[in-house]
């Protein structure tokens, strides 16, 4: 466990130092990737959390990613918020979301729990798709953005997003790696693995999948409130279940239950999503190859391709 352990931090290493590299030497277009980039690893770690360490899978995780970007937008422009207080108001407007949601979930398993899930977030947004007030199909722009001048930072800038970006996903990671390596994370596990057994031995399943679910949601809010800051734009493509599906096809691709696997996986989604998008208008039947061969060919996506490498150079020293 503490092996396995330590070959994620080292792979979550490499990525941290490779963005801060490729903020260092990227272009305008490279550096507004690179912060696209980090959002969604963060939205991805959030979602490898709930699927990865707890085996829930769900298709409404862009629920609380778009109630958190459209708070932020609603208490800046309706009510004169700062934006730094309404990014604290709808990450928590988020959780509280989260929390209500896994009071209805919680209970359900297996298919009927995604179908629940996606049933929610298609209401979320079918609500701010036909909502006059949030903009409609046109969604709300014009958000503003957090004054970090007193950190030598303007968000308006691409490369001092991207920066600022990597380092909240840096700090995301640490909290979240600190919390599976916790009691509670053995508990996920645990409840993961065979969550009969786990109810037998006395652990408090429902409570602890209100608790993750929460979390989780809570970090989706986060990813959701980074993406209106850095497009400055909150549309209803933010709670359609499409960026659910994604968000789920990054975490697949990065690897479940390693969080550093996703932050790969989005990076590697990102990146070929641009590059071959500019190249053929079929890019997603090549996305949708790609990913059919990480997982018929990798052991857990590229986080096993990771663990392979790393195994054979140790074979290779001895």
């Amino acid at each position: 466990m503490k092996l396995a352990g330590a070959k994620r931090h080292i792979l979550a290493a490499l990525l941290f130092v490779g963005g801060l590299v490729a903020w260092w030497f990227a272009g305008y277009a490279g550096e507004d990737r690179l912060g696209e980039i980090a959002v969604w690893a963060v939205f991805a770690m959030s979602l490898d959390l709930l699927v990865g360490y707890t085996g829930m899978v769900s298709l409404g995780h862009a629920l609380f990613y778009g109630i958190a970007a459209y708070a932020v937008a609603a208490l800046t422009q309706f009510l004169t918020w700062p934006p730094g207080i309404a990014i604290v108001a709808g990450v928590a407007l988020a959780a509280v979301a989260a929390a209500l949601v896994a009071l209805i979930v919680v209970r359900i398993g297996g298919v009927f729990f995604i179908m629940i899930t996606l049933a929610l977030g298609q209401m979320g947004w079918a609500y701010v798709l036909r909502s006059r007030g949030l903009g409609g199909f046109g969604g709300m722009s014009g958000v503003p953005q957090i004054d970090l001048s007193w950190l030598g930072l303007q968000l308006m800038n691409p490369s001092d997003f991207a920066l600022f970006a990597v380092v909240v996903a840096g700090l995301v990671y640490v909290v979240l790696a600190w919390l599976v390596a916790s009691p509670f994370g053995h508990m996920l596990v645990a409840m993961h693995q065979n969550e009969g057994r786990a109810r037998a031995l006395g652990l408090p399943v429902l409570r602890l999948k209100l608790a993750v679910f929460t979390i989780a949601g809570t970090v989706a809010g986060l990813a959701g409130t980074l993406d209106a800051e850095r497009t400055q734009l909150v549309t209803p493509d933010a709670l359609v279940w499409t960026t659910s599906g994604d968000v789920l096809v990054m975490v697949i691709l990065g690897g479940l239950g390693t969080l550093a696997g996703p932050v790969a996986g989005a990076a590697v989604w990102v990146v070929l999503r641009d590059w071959i998008s500019a190249w053929t208008p079929y890019w997603m039947l090549v996305m949708g190859a790609f990913f059919i061969a990480i997982v018929l060919f990798a052991d857990n996506g590229l986080y096993g391709l990771f663990r392979i490498r790393r195994a054979r150079a140790a074979i290779d020293d001895a």
